[in-house]
């Protein structure tokens, strides 16, 4: 490899963690009170501006992004909880990490256009509903979860977590989805 290509490779490489901690400083940043304002995420990842315009063009690029992420990790969460858990116990633990994209959801369709958070739910709605699926699919084979179980009925149930503020999500949304889980057993005879 020459020195050229490896000055690429380490530019590159530079490049995709900047973007990485720009995109965690918005995350946490967006939870704060008032805009999130892009100067204040270069502060917090120790760029400048221009290296975050760069990499995002505009504020709602980089929220979109963030959200985007979030619903990455969440669906992906699917799959690997089923791997390590019986069916029903993994999908209590992905309601746990629904809790959290709540949050994240409600603090970015907060900061966000109108017309974006809703392009973003459009294209969102489909892959959360097939990882939800597949956890109630897993459920449904193994007979703990209900066999009239379906994922838009989950979907339009836990919708409400992100129409709630911090305090409650945390107080309830343990709660309340455990009540979900249970409500989605097999019923006992």
């Amino acid at each position: 490899m020459s020195a050229s290509d490896q000055g690429r490779g380490k530019r590159r490489a530079d490049a995709q963690r900047n973007r990485e901690r720009i995109l965690q400083a918005a995350r946490d940043l967006v939870r704060e009170p008032g805009e999130l304002k892009l100067n204040a995420v270069a502060k917090a990842c120790g760029i400048g501006q221009g290296t975050l315009y760069r990499h995002f063009a505009t504020r709602e690029d980089l929220l979109a992004e963030v959200y985007r992420r979030e619903v990455e990790e969440l669906v992906a969460e699917a799959p690997r909880l089923l791997a390590t858990h019986r069916p029903l116990d993994a999908l209590a633990a992905w309601f746990d990490r629904v809790a959290a994209y709540a949050r994240v959801k409600r603090d970015i369709f907060a900061a966000v256009e109108a017309a974006t958070w809703q392009d973003l739910t459009a294209h969102s709605l489909g892959p959360i509903g097939e990882a939800l699926e597949l956890l109630l699919a897993a459920g449904r084979s193994a007979g703990s979860v209900r066999a009239d179980a379906e994922a838009r009925d989950v979907i339009v149930l836990i919708s409400w977590l992100s129409r709630l503020d911090d305090t409650e999500l945390d107080a309830r949304a343990p709660r309340l989805l455990s009540i979900l889980v249970d409500g989605l057993r097999t019923p006992r005879p």
